[in-house]
């Protein structure tokens, strides 16, 4: 019986077109930083693996091991994340005071 060998290398990709080029699980749409949330979250990677279903183990440890060689870049992308949503929150409340 012969099994296939799978390069991890090729497992996270990047394309400007897909994601804005955020580190994503190759062939899918997932990124890493989703499967990070997930994880902060305190999902294990099984738990991880059921919630989007269509990835396997092997794609969820992927995207783990990329965080944790690259958790500087991950967490500006959080960050940024975190703070465009912050201030889309903020333009619809003025947005709603402005129309009062």
């Amino acid at each position: 019986m012969t099994t296939a060998v799978v390069d991890i290398g090729t497992m996270i990709a990047r394309s400007p077109e897909i994601r804005g080029g955020q580190p994503r699980i190759s062939g899918t749409g997932v990124t890493v930083q989703r499967v990070v949330a997930l994880f902060k979250l305190g999902l294990n990677p099984d738990e991880i693996a059921s919630e989007i279903s269509h990835l396997s183990y092997a794609q969820v440890y992927a995207a783990l091991a990329y965080y944790h060689a690259n958790r500087d870049e991950i967490e500006a992308a959080i960050a940024e994340a975190e703070a465009a949503g912050d201030r889309a929150e903020a333009a619809w409340y003025r947005s709603q005071r402005a129309a009062a």
